[in-house]
């Protein structure tokens, strides 16, 4: 199950941004970019000292033997670790969540615009394209490249204007098309900048959660589905409280969140990923001015449909954010449950419960040889709470605006949405530590039995039941005196067993019971959990 209202790879175009024309490109390799390549007013990596001084700082610093202008953006200079140490996890979000992502679905939104104009009736001065003229077009949406995006870039240097800058290489690369040529200042029509923006930030949302974000959390529940499963006989002593409780199996308590997950999961693909296209204040001023007779609302609606984007009619500048707020506070949810999971595995571990596969070569401590860290799972922890942290003050921070009047440079929320690819990243990051982690656990059954076995007092319960069902008065003070504060071992719930005043046939079951079969229908729950998910989730996970 995908996102609502998905449009079809046809309708955007077979996109790859990295795509590229890199064979012959030097910027191939993300990890090698040369500053070199990009305008002169990037900012430059800079190292820093660790004195605090008051001094104006000059235009270049040393760092073990390197001037700053020395350093170019690499895994060991880049300020973020997702784009330096954890690059290699989370680069598979590139494609759609980077500036040349950003870039890619502003051409896309702008010739699919001016494309649409062509087959309105009444706007005369764009007529129909050609099919050769159509292929053309759709040929810098395939085709489009890194250079491309240096391209936009390097103009960028001059309009000081991200979305300008796109509308102005479009000109540029469609000059070579007499039939295109004739209709360039129709590029852009009737739009602001935020018409272009709010439809590119919603299809780079859509695409990476559809395409990376949902393949990776369907493969941590199935994993968590199939280990319920193998280990669904497999009993363990529950903890309430930090103490012990009636037992239960491994696989149950894997299953609890199997089921957790896909819930949210689900709720995450149900959220209608929004777009405005009404120009600078929500109202179609310039559209009705220049051609009245236009329905205008009905051409922006079917636009935005066209892009598979659900459409929203009533918006000021900005597209309200409302959609994207749902989003990450539902990724939120996911993560938070996937927390809770990482910590009770790290516990597991902990009581031995699991043991985990080692590595050749793999050190666990620096001073202590004999440690096997769970760094897998402390890492998907710490991911998850950098990822909550901005996703957020991301839902918090977007759906708040000034008035009507915001263009894409002078309000915080332009510079706000940029950092969307960090709580997706950090999130991705955490999911793959988790499978990494889960793929390391070997369950130690000896260790689970021991615990279960020093804990025959979690058998005072059912046995108290069943004095309940027969009319023995007072079963539950009668079973507090016999188990609370005192040790109790299996010798001694035996002779209470035998003194009871029950019928022999409930005495002789009550005799049977172990703490490790007294685990109720937890065998089967964790059995059947994968049917329980797919029902939650419509399909097939």
């Amino acid at each position: 199950m995908e996102f609502a209202a998905l449009s079809s790879a046809a309708q955007l175009g077979s996109f790859n941004p990295l795509r590229t024309k890199l064979q012959s490109s030097a910027q191939h390799n993300p990890l090698q970019f040369s500053y070199a390549s990009f305008p002169s007013s990037f900012p430059r990596v800079c190292s820093c000292k660790a004195i605090l001084s008051t001094h104006t700082p000059t235009s270049t610093h040393k760092m073990f033997g390197l001037q700053s202008d020395d350093f170019e953006l690499s895994a060991l200079t880049a300020l973020s670790p997702l784009d330096g140490r954890y690059w290699g996890k989370v680069k598979e979000l590139s494609p759609y969540l980077s500036e040349s992502a950003l870039i890619y679905f502003r051409v896309l939104v702008e010739i699919k615009w001016l494309l649409q104009l062509s087959v309105i009736p009444e706007i005369v001065e764009v007529p129909s394209f050609s099919e050769s003229a159509k292929t053309f077009l759709q040929s810098l949406i395939d085709d489009f490249s890194i250079d491309d995006a240096l391209e936009v870039k390097n103009i960028e240097r001059v309009t000081n204007h991200d979305v300008k800058a796109v509308e102005y290489f479009l000109k540029q690369k469609c000059q070579s098309n007499a039939e295109v040529a004739k209709v360039l200042e129709f590029f852009h029509f009737a739009c602001t900048s935020e018409d272009i923006n709010n439809l590119a930030h919603a299809l780079m949302l859509k695409e990476s959660i559809n395409s990376v974000m949902f393949p990776v959390m369907d493969k941590i529940i199935k994993a968590l589905c199939d280990m319920a499963k193998d280990n669904a006989h497999v009993p363990m002593l529950s903890r309430t409280h930090g103490q012990p409780a009636s037992p239960t199996t491994l696989g149950k308590e894997l299953a609890i969140f199997a089921v957790r997950l896909s819930r949210e999961r689900k709720d995450l693909s149900q959220i209608e990923i929004l777009g405005k296209f009404a120009g600078a204040v929500g109202n179609y001023n310039a559209h009705v001015v220049a051609y009245p007779n236009v329905n205008w609302p009905q051409v922006a609606e079917q636009f935005v449909h066209s892009l598979g984007l659900s459409f929203n009619p009533y918006v000021a500048q900005i597209e309200t954010h409302d959609y994207m707020a749902k989003l990450f506070q539902s990724l939120i949810r996911f993560n938070n449950i996937l927390i809770d999971f990482d910590r009770d595995v790290w516990g597991y571990i902990s009581l031995s419960y699991f043991k985990q596969i080692t590595k050749a070569g793999e050190i666990g401590s620096s001073t202590m040889p004999h440690k096997v860290n769970p760094i897998d799972f402390e890492n998907s922890e710490g991911n998850l709470g950098v990822a909550n942290g901005v996703l957020s003050h991301l839902s918090m921070k977007l759906p708040i605006s000034r008035w009507q009047a915001r263009s894409s440079r002078d309000l915080t929320d332009s510079t706000v949405i940029r950092n969307i690819p960090i709580g997706i990243g950090h999130s991705l990051l955490a999911y793959k530590s988790t499978l990494q982690g889960m793929g390391k656990l070997q369950v130690n059954e000896a260790r689970l039995r021991e615990d279960l076995n020093q804990c025959w007092e979690v058998l005072a319960e059912p046995i108290q039941t069943v004095m309940r069902r027969y009319g023995v008065p007072e079963p539950y003070e009668k079973l507090k005196e016999l188990t609370r504060g005192r040790a109790v071992n299996k010798e001694s719930i035996r002779d209470f067993i035998e003194g009871l005043d029950i019928p022999e046939e409930a005495k002789t079951n009550l005799l049977k019971l172990t703490p490790d079969t007294y685990v109720g229908a937890a065998v089967e729950l964790a059995r059947t959990v994968e049917n329980v998910v797919n029902i939650v989730n419509g399909s097939n996970i």
